[in-house]
């Protein structure tokens, strides 16, 4: 496996580690549908919401900080996804979209979650 598949993975698994410990359930862990992928599907028992979280995990921010490499297209394929995924389960609640930034090149990672980073009407302007 490459060293930035590793890196990924490894930054999965502590931002699942993260929401765990902040009260959230994990539902499923890369959701695909067609060639398209949702990092975390969980839901947050502290607001009762499905949560669609997006993971970016760099070894530094020389680049632009993680956050940046979240573009248009990628916010519309992530509600596409999340749609299929609600219609699926049959899943008729409130859902967010959060995006966790993690930096560094290991354990433990500098880490930034952010909720309600986007949503449907600031992907499509």
């Amino acid at each position: 496996m490459a060293k930035h598949n590793e890196l990924g993975r490894l930054g999965e698994q502590f931002a699942i580690q993260y929401l765990q410990r902040n009260n959230y359930s994990i539902i499923e862990v890369d959701w695909m549908y067609e060639h398209k992928d949702i990092d975390i599907v969980a839901f947050d028992n502290d607001t009762n919401e499905l949560v669609i979280v997006e993971v970016k995990t760099r070894t530094s921010e020389i680049f632009g900080d993680p956050l940046e490499a979240i573009t248009k297209q990628k916010m519309q394929n992530l509600i596409r996804c999340a749609n299929i995924f609600i219609r699926q389960h049959n899943y008729n609640g409130n859902c967010r979209f959060d995006v966790i930034s993690l930096v560094g090149a290991s354990v433990p990672f500098k880490l930034q979650h952010i909720k309600e980073a986007f949503n449907s009407a600031n992907a499509y302007l």
